[in-house]
């Protein structure tokens, strides 16, 4: 299956060009550093773009201090990862070996050279890449987590930086490991903590805070104007912020969860065209993510528009939960649809302590040893069986219909129908929970019978329904019945098939009525939508006319 980058252990290293080289000296300057002095550290920003000239530059272990990899990094290689394009934190610290002489070149300086030279950028961008599948795969990182099994709140972060390919390191609690490194950040043994750094330890874990220590949770200068705002990280407002971003137009994204939205709560997708290994949904829209950040996109996470306002100059203000604010000229609606929350007792007392709404490799970790429930007949719910199966030790899918033809691909319910570990029932539902700290079972009742049984499990997943998020656009835009925002024909400016009835204002992917929902649609509609923004932004009254 594709993943988010290559395999940095059996690629074969191409440096820069001469050519690509001489230009950074001219937007850059010659540093040195003596031996044994840093040249980044944990929550620093990403200020720059070092190439190694001479010396050697070794990668450290904040808390022993030492070598923490046994490779280092030479003349013609460069250091860097991929924050640099987001203008995001490091999350390694870096030291001189010897005395070292680098090449620093200013953030923007090399993000311009990139934009101008693509070879360049295709080799820089590979390469940083790789490094985060590498930190990914050896689950390696200056964010540590201890107790991520036994406490909810380090449970978020985990969850927090598994679906936005944030890589961190976990140690259980008690473990030989964890106790260390409790011993070296001062704090009290077996007690769960976030660490980020040796000296930065997290009380009362958010993933706002972590975020911010990553340089994620972008500070704006009140009413800080934007070209486009693109409320939504889920594929059709990546995509979005791709062409945004291509086509000149100074693009944010928000996310007020994470980037990949509902799709990336996807294990394994095999119907997107170019993959046909499959490639899981967070994944797929990292890569866009990365696309769009290096055309200029800037992406902001996790925040919600709590109100969006149309202004006398024909602008827009979005007002975040926070307080803060930015303007724009005009707003694309990708915020999705979200599972809804069934009516059950105690839903609230389990969510996240045995109830789950993504099957990713954090949840599959949960369901060892355990029989897995999920509620649901499409796609999503299709994919978590089937990956949920390789961990648990059975998988049970509940479908409240009589039959899977309406709602999930043929090639996905053929799967499930003949694999032994999975069972589907229809006509099935969940009709109470029962648990202490953590759901422990759940009663199944047949829906033309009323009978109820009871079932031991440790995880049920819920996937099933798809509730709009659409109550900040309530009494600004036209929603149908169900809270979709309607457009084209059905608005008043049927200037583009995503147009709402507010001039300036689009929606586009899941969140749309009558959308196809599919990952592929959304991706389309995300990238069409901007040759219409492109037009109304230029037709601005505050934009300069040439």
């Amino acid at each position: 299956m594709e993943t988010i980058g290559g395999d940095l252990n059996q690629m074969q290293r191409t440096p820069l060009a001469p050519a690509h080289v001489e230009a950074l000296h001219k937007a850059g300057a010659v540093a040195r550093y003596p031996a044994g002095s840093f040249l980044t550290r944990p929550g620093q920003p990403v200020d720059r773009f070092v190439y190694v000239e001479e010396g050697e530059v070794e990668v450290v272990n904040p808390y022993t201090n030492e070598r923490h990899l046994p490779s280092t990094m030479g003349p013609t290689q460069f250091l860097g990862e991929i924050s640099l394009l987001n203008g995001g934190n490091w999350s390694m610290a870096m030291r001189a070996v010897r005395d070292t002489r680098v090449l620093e070149v200013p953030r923007e300086a090399v993000l311009t050279l990139m934009s101008q030279i693509p070879e360049m950028s295709d080799i820089i961008i590979t390469v940083f890449s790789a490094r985060r599948r590498r930190q990914l795969d050896d689950r390696d990182s200056t964010l540590l987590l201890i107790g991520e099994d036994e406490d909810r709140n380090v449970r978020r972060i985990a969850e927090f930086a598994n679906r936005n390919r944030i890589p961190y390191t976990s140690y259980p609690l008690g473990s030989p490991e964890a106790e260390a490194t409790a011993k070296s950040c001062s704090i009290a043994p077996a007690v769960p903590a976030v660490i980020f750094g040796r000296n930065v330890v997290v009380t009362d874990p958010t993933p706002e805070k972590v975020a911010r220590l990553l340089g994620l949770h972008l500070d704006f200068q009140n009413d800080e104007a934007f070209d486009v705002l693109i409320v939504g990280g889920g594929p059709a407002g990546v995509a979005a912020g791709v062409y945004a971003g291509a086509e000149g137009l100074r693009a944010l994204v928000v996310e007020d969860i994470a980037i990949g939205g509902q799709a990336g709560t996807s294990s394994r997708i095999e119907n997107y065209m170019g993959f046909p290994t499959g490639i899981s949904g967070a994944d797929l829209v990292w890569r866009g993510e990365v696309q769009a950040m290096k055309f200029g996109t800037r992406f902001a996470m996790p925040r919600r528009v709590a109100l969006l306002e149309r202004l006398e100059d024909e602008s827009f203000c979005a007002i975040f939960d926070n307080g803060q604010r930015v303007r724009a000229k005009a707003v694309v609606v990708a915020t999705g649809v979200q599972y809804r929350r069934l009516p059950l007792d105690r839903l609230a007392d389990f969510e996240g302590a045995g109830i789950y709404y993504a099957a990713t490799e954090i949840e599959a970790r949960y369901c060892k040893g355990t029989e897995a429930i999920i509620i649901g007949g499409g796609n999503s719910a299709g994919q978590a069986a089937m990956f949920l199966s390789r961990s648990a030790r059975c998988v049970r899918v509940l479908v409240r219909g009589s039959s899977l033809a309406a709602s999930m691909s043929s090639y996905l319910s053929n799967r499930l129908a003949a694999d032994p570990r999975i069972t589907i029932e229809y006509g099935a539902e969940v009709s109470a929970l029962r648990g202490t700290d953590h759901l422990e079972a759940l009663a199944i009742r047949d829906a033309k019978t009323g009978a109820s049984r009871v079932v031991d499990t440790r995880a049920l997943f819920i996937m099933v329904g798809a509730a709009p998020n659409t109550e900040w656009l309530a009494g600004l835009v036209k929603l149908d019945d169900k809270g979709f925002v309607v457009t084209g024909s059905g608005s008043v400016s049927a200037t583009s098939p995503f147009a709402t009835s507010l001039p300036g204002v689009f929606a586009v992917g899941d969140v749309r009525a009558g959308s196809v929902k599919r990952v592929a649609s959304s991706v389309g509609e995300g990238s069409v939508v901007i040759s219409k923004v492109w037009e109304f932004v230029n037709n601005h009254p505050l934009t300069p006319k040439l």
